[in-house]
């Protein structure tokens, strides 16, 4: 007697759909993530560098004093304890519009020196009377310590003049001028303000000027 076999075999399930995958990077609307990978449809922040709202995207407020250092130094002060470092620093600070002051600073480190003695310039800034050509309205001379300057107008000739006493008229806006130092004094410091004090002297009235002009003639004699 023969037995068949009953043994039937499963119907088979359907072979599901292949999965697309992932996403492809960078494709249209490719997300992985949360995130876009710059595709065509991928999101990005608004700005960017130079862009509204990116870190171009506002300008820099520009400062209304220049300042320029004209001399740095190391003190040493000999203490019960030892030795002990400090920084002098001297600076020049003008708007280029007629106002420019000198200023002393004296720190442990060189970065707060300068804080010092550009706070020391602003307080000690003068207003400089220029003619519409922007040069002075006439000859001056003025003395300071061992430090003595003589300043000309001199329309068309730009800046001649040297050491601090350059750095004081560029930064005061003067355009032609002729300055010379008739001392020999290196001094810097010194430079700098017998050049604040010539230019303090100005005087656009011309009785004023006229006086400052004898003033500084008799003191030349």
């Amino acid at each position: 007697m023969t037995t068949e076999n009953n043994n039937t075999k499963a119907p088979t399930a359907p072979a599901a759909p292949m999965s697309a995958g992932r996403p492809p990077m960078g494709g249209q609307g490719g997300m992985t993530g949360g995130r876009s990978f710059g595709g065509q449809g991928g999101q990005r922040r608004p700005g960017g560098r130079g862009g509204p709202g990116g870190r171009g995207g506002q300008e820099r407020v520009k400062p209304e004093f220049d300042t320029k250092i004209i001399n740095i130094r190391r003190v040493t002060r000999v203490a019960s304890g030892g030795r002990r470092f400090s920084f002098s620093v001297a600076v020049v600070s003008g708007d280029h519009k007629g106002r420019v002051g000198v200023g002393l600073g004296k720190a442990g480190d060189t970065s707060l020196a300068i804080d010092k003695a550009t706070r020391d310039a602003k307080k000690n800034m003068i207003k400089v009377p220029l003619s519409p050509a922007m040069t002075i309205p006439h000859m001056i001379q003025a003395k300071y310590s061992s430090a003595e300057v003589m300043m000309m107008p001199a329309r068309g000739r730009g800046v001649v003049a040297g050491s601090a006493v350059r750095t004081v008229i560029e930064l005061a806006g003067v355009k032609d001028v002729c300055a010379k130092l008739l001392s020999g004094s290196k001094n810097k410091l010194n430079n700098a303000r017998v050049a604040v004090l010539a230019l303090s002297k100005l005087s656009k009235k011309p009785r004023v000027a006229a006086a400052a002009v004898k003033a500084s003639v008799a003191s030349a004699k």
